[in-house]
């Protein structure tokens, strides 16, 4: 075996001793990076080290100089607990400083504990397991999309959007039924440049996997439509082989590679207690040992970084070619078009739906037309519907554009089916990919099923629409199952995550544009089941008000007695309620969005909801927790702190007291309790 002390005839070396010795100080690396932090996982990194070194020393597209050029392949590290392995390869690109190695884990370094999207040549934030694998599944849909629709415009066009997704999972990554819901939606819709990684060292933190999984996950992706290889993962040959026949399958590709946990520890190959702990100190130098290694720390000879560069000149020509071939592709009008509004992100004037004032629309509906109209107007607003269609009212533009199929791969309709959380994690790789503004739709209650992805998209800054309708109560005959009671403060819980509850259609159109022109927040619509008056409103007024998050819906004479603060179906109601008390100067306050009201100044503010002076009321149907800062400690809450029951939404809104006399009342007593 080749050591360190042989470095003076590296060159000598046969590319296979160059290759492993380069894994040897790779894994040296990783020990020394994990130990110097006192924190970390060690015997994964190590069991991956070979697949990952060949991937990028020997296949993977990029540019050296530009961890964001365009055309690069998507490498998502799902397993992210596998950080200092990425850290390691991104440092032998020269993305990454030997410091930062030294600073893993710390405060403010470029090497966190997990990756993180804002590091360079880093594609998703991953930990989370599962995760990586479904963003990774919308990463590929993405490139999938955009390479058929240029290839449709120009034939000169081919192969300016070619590259693949490769995901490295590990066998917590395959256990989380997110990874099943998107393989088996990857398979249906054929998403041939996906080559996924499984690395199979069967050992988890507890224990061995045989503890507590015995699928055979090859029959399970054969099933799913993927082509599937199993290989010694620490073969080199194989691994090549794998990725090569995996890149010309038309089918998503696994490789599952038979791998040892901390492959190449001297005692300790195989033992759990290496997955998420340094080794000790006398382990790391016998290991070093005994793959030639120097025993110094963070030992990395030049002769290694340069045969890893070894392609770099290859990659350079590769993507001045596309420079090239862009630039020519772009003298066609149509790809110039599509590229400028996808790729570049330059969003055209949006104009809004008309709808007719003082009629009853469901906000539902509303999204639907709006839908309708922003499409025409941006060619890369594509998504669909979690198996929903008919209730989100996403079916015309699913008939207009069609479904992305294996036959029709420029379709922009994503038939997700019931897979609400794999929809959620797809959006996020979408919009991480760049050239798609995602949307995905779904009940509002489902959300739970969604939100550790949405919580993702949120620490992303990623610009994803979600759309949630039955709102509330409302929902009716279905029962409290179907109702969201808590869900929509839950939502705004999540830090960077705009929450959007509009009050009528009006409001609803200018909820969605601003979410579309959003580009560092996901937003989320909730959306009403019945339906709800059409404001008369001038568009301009609503947009200004819905900008800052909350406006004077219906204003009063003088100074306000009473404020109510609605959203969403309860600002109709709380104009019904002020009609009742035309004794009261009152102010209606429609809020669509807290979030937007929160970052504005305290005057305006204070400008719009006194401090002092009136009763402020709030009026939402689901919880009252939250609503207190706006209401003060004399003011009063109006919502529902249960569960919902089966019966007509009528019924249900006399039953918990959403009716205008009943809101009334509830204001009436609660000043004269005040009195």
């Amino acid at each position: 075996m080749s050591k360190y002390k042989d470095l003076d005839n590296f060159s000598t070396w046969s590319p296979e001793e160059k290759d492993h010795f380069t894994v040897s100080v790779i894994k040296g690396l990783i020990m020394d990076t994990v130990r110097k932090a006192n924190s970390g996982h060690t015997g994964g990194p190590m069991s991956s080290a070979d697949f990952a070194t060949i991937l990028f020393k020997d296949y993977l597209q990029f540019n050296p100089k530009d961890p964001n050029w365009f055309n690069r392949d998507r490498f998502i590290l799902s397993a992210g607990h596998e950080s200092a392995l990425q850290y390691v390869l991104l440092h032998l690109i020269g993305w990454l400083g030997l410091d930062d190695l030294k600073q893993f884990r710390q405060l403010h370094s470029k090497t966190p504990g997990h990756p993180e999207v804002e590091i360079p040549g880093v594609e998703c934030t991953t930990g989370p397991l599962g995760q990586g694998f479904g963003m990774g599944t919308g990463m590929a849909f993405a490139e999938t999309f955009l390479r058929h629709v240029l290839e449709e415009k120009s034939e000169d066009a081919k192969g300016l959007v070619n590259h693949y997704t490769y995901v490295l999972a590990s066998d917590g990554d395959m256990q989380e039924p997110i990874t099943l819901g998107a393989s088996s939606l990857a398979g249906h819709l054929g998403l041939s440049h996906l080559i996924v990684f499984y690395d199979s060292n069967e050992i988890q933190i507890s224990g061995g996997v045989s503890r507590c999984d015995s699928t055979n996950y090859a029959t399970v992706f054969e099933g799913f439509g993927w082509h599937v290889q199993e290989i010694d993962g620490h073969d080199h040959e194989a691994i090549r082989t794998a990725i090569e026949k995996a890149q010309i399958m038309d089918m998503p590709s696994i490789i599952i590679g038979k791998t040892v946990m901390a492959k190449g520890s001297a005692g300790m190959e195989r033992d759990h207690n290496t997955h998420g702990a340094p080794l000790p100190d006398d382990e790391i130098y016998a290991t070093k040992d005994a793959l030639g290694l120097a025993p110094e720390s963070f030992f990395l000879p030049d002769e290694v970084k340069s045969h890893f560069r070894s392609r770099f000149d290859l990659l350079y020509k590769t993507v001045s070619d596309w420079d090239t071939q862009l630039s020519e592709c772009r003298k066609d009008s149509g790809v110039d078009s599509f590229w400028s509004v996808a790729v570049e992100d330059q969003l055209p004037v949006f104009t809004y739906p008309e709808f007719e004032e003082s009629t009853s629309l469901a906000t539902r509906k509303a999204f639907g037309f709006a839908l309708d109209h922003y499409a025409q107007l941006l060619p890369n607003l594509v998504g669909g519907s979690a198996d929903l269609e008919p209730s989100n009212y996403t079916g015309n533009f699913a008939n207009k554009y069609s479904d992305f199929q294996k036959n029709n791969k420029s379709g922009r309709n994503i038939a997700f089916g019931v897979r609400e959380f794999p929809m959620a994690a797809m959006m996020n790789g979408m919009s991480l990919h760049g050239g798609i503004i995602p949307f995905g739709g779904t009940f509002l209650v489902f959300a739970d099923y969604e939100r550790p992805a949405l919580r993702l998209a949120a620490i992303q800054q990623v610009r994803a629409i979600h759309e949630f309708t039955h709102d509330s109560f409302w929902v009716g005959e279905d029962g409290p199952t179907h109702q969201p009671i808590e869900h929509t403060m839950a939502l705004r819980a999540i830090p960077n995550f705009n929450v959007f509850r509009p009050g009528d259609a009006k409001e609803t159109a200018v909820c969605f544009k601003l979410a579309m022109e959003n580009r560092n927040t996901p937003s989320a619509l909730l959306l009403t089941r019945q339906g709800l008056p059409v404001s008369d409103m001038d568009y301009s007024k609503i947009e200004s008000g819905v900008k800052n998050g909350a406006y004077i819906r219906q204003d009063c004479e003088g100074s306000p007695e009473i404020v109510l603060i609605a959203t969403g179906s309860e600002v109709a109601l709380a104009i019904e309620t002020a009609k009742r008390m035309d004794d009261k100067n009152c102010r209606i306050i429609s809020m669509p969005c807290m979030e937007l009201f929160e970052i504005q100044s305290d005057e305006f503010k204070t400008d719009l909801i006194p401090s002092r002076g009136c009763l402020k009321v709030t009026l939402e149907a689901g919880i009252t927790q939250g609503w207190a800062k706006y209401s003060g400690p004399n003011g009063l809450s109006i919502g529902i702190d249960h569960f919902g029951a089966s019966a007509p939404g009528k019924v249900l809104a006399q039953k918990f007291g959403f009716t205008a006399d009943q809101v009334e009342k509830k204001i009436r007593a609660h000043l004269t309790k005040l009195l």
